[in-house]
């Protein structure tokens, strides 16, 4: 008996497959379709990942943003490839996407904050106000650009600690870059004493302007008398000099202006108190006075 029963079903089933082959000829062709999709979109997904990759490189970003950038574009194009591959078997794909969709909402809801500083990032390596090495001014935090990284960026201060500033407030602020042109102009404003003779003095801080070489004169010089303060006349130096030699040439130049208005008498104003003292007599001996006038 128990012989006859294993002859039936594999009879059985002999018959199910073959009244019902060209339906499993149909999946089996949808598995394969589908392997291919996935193996092909591996493919694609890899290259253009890696040329993503080589192209941000060559525009000298940040290796760091660009690892991050074509890592989730090839992410993106396996998701993709896998959505197309789920369809290709029979998956309804509509029901996958709300779910992914109603998943990534929830996430970018709990990671609002980082995402902004993810998008801020973004647009900080493709606009790229500020490069590694500069010297900047981002809201207020000033220093040497180490690192611009996706979520933030590093600074190095000229005191030497190390500030980790959010992209998101960087987007959000003022961004002021020290660095990224050759020259730039020093402002001086020098007071002198009220009696000076001002085409002396005038006179007197063009030549030491024009005595250091590492002014630029071909970007113009201007001085002149600027403000008629309450205690001094102030004048007004403005000079280019290349940005590696700023704070350099302003050093040099307000000391050789202090020895130069010295060395002419030229006397430099400074904060000064007058103090008048009035003895005041005391009723004591205002009232020995009165009686010794009455007697």
């Amino acid at each position: 008996m128990e012989d006859l029963n294993v002859v039936h079903g594999i009879s059985s089933a002999g018959g199910w497959l073959v009244h019902n082959q060209a339906l499993l000829i149909g999946y089996a062709v949808n598995i394969v379709a589908a392997f291919a999709i996935l193996i092909v979109g591996m493919i694609i997904a890899r290259i253009i990942s890696n040329g993503i990759n080589r192209l941000l490189v060559a525009r000298h970003i940040d290796a760091t943003v660009a690892d991050f950038l074509s890592a989730l574009v090839r992410y993106g194009i396996i998701a993709f490839t896998l959505i197309a591959a789920l369809g290709r078997v029979g998956v309804q794909t509509a029901s996958v996407i709300a779910v992914l969709g109603a998943a990534g909402l929830a996430v970018g809801l709990a990671l609002q904050g980082s995402l902004s500083n993810l998008a801020a990032g973004v647009l900080l390596v493709t606009f790229r106000p500020f490069r590694t090495g500069e010297f900047v001014d981002l809201g207020g935090v000033m220093g040497t650009v180490l690192h611009v990284q996706i979520f933030s960026t590093t600074l190095r201060t000229g005191d030497g600690k190390i500030v980790v500033v959010p992209n998101g407030k960087i987007i959000a602020g003022n961004i002021i870059n020290f660095s990224r042109e050759p020259v730039r102009r020093n402002e001086f404003i020098i007071g002198v004493a009220y009696d000076a003779d001002v085409d002396q003095v005038i006179s007197l801080l063009r030549e030491v302007v024009d005595a250091d070489p590492r002014v630029l004169q071909d970007k113009g010089v201007q001085i002149g008398l600027n403000e008629l303060a309450a205690s001094s006349l102030n004048f007004v130096v403005r000079c280019w000099s290349n940005s590696s030699d700023l704070q350099d040439v302003y050093w040099d130049l307000m000391k050789n202006f202090k020895r130069t208005l010295d060395a002419h008498g030229i006397g430099i104003p400074y904060p000064q108190m007058d103090v008048h003292l009035h003895q005041v007599k005391s009723s004591d001996e205002e009232k020995a006075k009165a009686e010794t006038a009455n007697v």
